[in-house]
């Protein structure tokens, strides 16, 4: 299939992935409306040429009414947190908010979707570099963002199967780069590090994906994707250790040396989360976030490259270019 002219939705545009999705399809000459909320922060939306329609995945009508007209649907936003106090809003907006857009999607006769879910979801590999077929349960999902990417890709998974939902799934590694104004956990761990505020690492390992690659992949994954199959869009798989370097030697830091055990990290998890829940301001580590370094996040994108024509460019790149836009818009003072 080739992405024919036409209207595209794009959920989650004034966030990261979303913002770079809309800009690839603005690249490519297509036309975008984007979902936002009324008073969401739109600067990543500022120098584009998008039409807004003001609403939100909890609200059933405002879905119907941004869909309206629209040939295609990138669906991208999500809560996007390690740690929340009440896990109840997040599931609300990651499952719910998902099983409302794709019945408005069905509606309104969208005729291809493409859902951004999460590796979250997957399984993983001891020793080795997971794809699309390793199993995974939800009994397998640590914390309530990966609860609730799982819960929702199921969502699209029966909708495609039952109703006939025209959905690609796209499964992002660990997306990375310009425009991540929040910034996500991610981001957060290379803006500390980049300014010099992490003392140590634990002994755990990503898949680094550049967010521009990862937003090409979305477009590359409604012209040619095949409904009902899921597509990782990575990177390169990097240890703690490597990504705070090149983390370094962008910013022009010093890369912490000092490895930290869980044995420690775990402890120091239970403070911050306590500390939070005081402060109302969300942790640096979180006993989630302990939990899943325990495993090495490693992933293979050879489905994506073979069937999508998917490309990545080097880790290092992606680092490199997160560092330089953070420091030129003033988060690294």
């Amino acid at each position: 299939m080739s992405l024919a002219p036409g209207l595209c939705l794009v959920t989650g545009a004034t966030g990261f992935v979303g913002s770079a999705v809309a800009r690839a399809l603005l690249d490519g000459s297509h036309a975008v409306r984007v979902l936002a909320r009324p008073r969401s922060d739109r600067r990543n939306l500022a120098d584009l040429s998008v039409e807004v329609a003001e609403g939100s995945l909890e609200d059933a009508p405002s879905l119907a009414r941004a869909l309206a007209g629209c040939r295609y649907l990138f669906h991208v936003a999500a809560d996007y947190r390690l740690w929340v106090p009440d896990p109840a809003p997040m599931y609300r907006a990651n499952v719910e908010g998902t099983r409302a857009l794709m019945r408005a999607a069905l509606d309104a006769g969208v005729e291809r979707v493409v859902y951004t879910s999460s590796v979250a979801t997957l399984g993983l590999v001891a020793g080795g570099s997971a794809d699309e077929e390793i199993p995974s349960s939800l009994e397998d999902m640590i914390g309530p963002y990966k609860r609730s990417k799982f819960q929702a890709e199921e969502v699209v998974r029966d909708l495609v199967e039952r109703r006939g939902l025209p959905a690609v799934i796209v499964n992002p590694s660990t997306p990375v780069g310009p425009r991540d104004r929040k910034p996500t956990p991610t981001g957060r761990l290379i803006l500390e590090a980049a300014r010099g505020h992490m003392p140590g690492y634990v002994d755990t390992g990503l898949n680094i994906a550049h967010v521009e690659d990862v937003a090409v992949g979305h477009l590359a994954a409604a012209e040619t994707g095949r409904v009902g199959e899921r597509y990782i869009l990575g990177g390169e798989d990097m240890s703690l250790a490597q990504i705070l370097v090149e983390v370094a030697q962008a910013a022009g830091a010093r890369a912490p040396r000092m490895r930290v055990p869980y044995s420690v990290a775990y402890p120091a998890a239970i403070g911050a989360e306590l500390v939070a829940r005081l402060t109302g301001r969300e942790p640096f580590i979180t006993r989630d976030g302990v939990r899943m370094a325990r495993k090495k996040m490693y992933f293979s994108s050879a489905k994506a490259v073979r069937e999508l024509g998917y490309a990545r460019r080097p880790a290092r790149d992606a680092i490199a270019d997160a560092v330089g836009w953070f420091r030129a818009n003033g988060y690294l003072r």
